[in-house]
């Protein structure tokens, strides 16, 4: 079911300039995008930085004000902030940081920081709301004692675990994670990332994830979704994206994968030399003459493609996969 529900959602920031600092241009980090969230699913935001992904984040949980388009909620409107408290929307969709160590008041102890979240939405007495967080840590795996340290005492994996701690201390309904293993060393990746699937089956989570990493993303999201120059070039499931790129820019990403076995590193860089090729050839089926992004079209049941003609997907799909 269908929880969550984004319209065309356009987010455009001014540029301002000029002797009285007047707008002179816009620009348009999200322009035009629409998509469904499901419950207990995973839907991965996948672009370069300056794609948009992160901003499409920053609209869903309210740190951004959408210049267009609708968010629904269970089929209400939340483009307010008085709406989306009446709805409880803000306590049941939360956000975990790239940088956790920044969004952690530096100032307050652990128990402080999680606690924050319940003391705006709920009323617990003290004993209450010790026992919420005793709770919380254990889940997260960190000790008891942790309550009475600060944010720099901890590890980056640690934190990124407080992090979580705190988002999920409402029992959210979404968690829309930012780059949450994008500062983190490979092994502490693989914690996390596995550490955030325990959770989620624990509280029937769908998360939003935002990466620039294919494989990361390939390792969590049931459902992806391109973004370039502020549009979805591509969207499917896990197995589409992977298996059967249609786009030139998803290619690209995918080419770039780093080829860990020395025996496939000549091929894989073959590979790149010619998709860089393709995307030069065949950037006018895929950006219209202002470098603007086409609508998506479906070319199955689960995969779209933003392209120029239908008719000339014969052609891409015999280009290089």
């Amino acid at each position: 079911m269908s929880f969550l529900e984004v319209n065309d959602l356009k987010v455009h920031f001014p540029v301002r300039g000029g002797f009285f600092n007047t707008i002179q241009d816009y620009v348009y980090a999200v322009d035009g995008v629409s998509f469904k969230i499901d419950e207990g699913k995973t839907y991965g935001l996948i672009g370069e930085s300056g794609s948009g992904k992160t901003t499409i984040g920053k609209a869903i949980v309210g740190l951004e004000k959408p210049t267009a388009g609708e968010i629904l909620y269970y089929g209400q409107l939340v483009n307010k902030k008085r709406l989306r408290k009446k709805l409880g929307y803000n306590k049941e969709v939360q956000m975990i940081f790239q940088d956790v160590l920044s969004s952690l008041d530096p100032r307050k102890r652990i128990r402080d920081i999680i606690a924050e979240p319940i003391r705006n939405h709920e009323k617990l007495t003290k004993e209450e709301e010790m026992k919420r967080i005793l709770t919380l840590l254990d889940i997260v795996g960190m000790p008891s004692d942790a309550l009475f340290k600060y944010p720099h005492e901890f590890s980056g994996g640690q934190r990124q675990r407080i992090g979580v701690a705190r988002a999920v201390a409402l029992n959210p309904k979404l968690i829309v994670a930012d780059e949450p293993v994008s500062a983190l060393d490979l092994s502490v990746q693989a914690q996390i990332l596995n550490f955030l699937k325990k959770i989620q089956k624990d509280f029937n989570l769908s998360y939003i994830f935002i990466s620039h990493d294919l494989g990361v993303v390939k390792h969590m999201c049931d459902y992806i979704y391109i973004m370039h120059r502020g549009r979805f070039v591509e969207a499917g499931t896990r197995e589409d994206i992977y298996n059967n790129p249609q786009h030139i820019y998803t290619k690209r990403l995918i080419a770039a994968i780093p080829e860990v076995d020395a025996e496939n590193r000549e091929e894989a860089r073959i590979k790149r030399i010619k998709v860089e090729q393709e995307y030069s050839e065949k950037e006018s089926i895929f950006y219209d003459e202002n470098g603007k992004v086409f609508d998506l079209v479906p070319i199955s049941d689960t995969h779209y493609v933003a392209i120029k003609n239908k008719e000339d997907l014969g052609y891409v799909e015999n280009s290089i996969a």
